[in-house]
């Protein structure tokens, strides 16, 4: 991890199109502003994280749904014969 010292009003560039700035420092609380390109995703880490593991039980369930619906083609399949 890169660890930067930065001021109010101060950027961090992130490759050529994602700048940080930092906006406001009170106490310990840090207020920064993201610039970036709207095909890039910008979360909070706990968003990001309730986003991630959302869409892995989506695609879970997703799965248990496919294989369920493949027992029933099978068994419609067997007393169709």
């Amino acid at each position: 991890m890169l660890v930067l010292s930065r001021k109010k009003d101060e950027v961090i560039v992130i490759g050529d199109d994602i700048e940080i700035t930092v906006v406001d420092v009170r106490g310990d609380q840090v207020k920064i502003g993201v610039s970036a390109p709207r095909s890039v995703a910008i979360h909070r880490k706990e968003i990001y994280d309730a986003i991630r593991l959302e869409n892995e039980a989506a695609a879970q369930s997703a799965h248990i749904g496919m294989n369920g619906l493949a027992g029933f083609l099978r068994k419609a399949q067997g007393s169709s014969s």
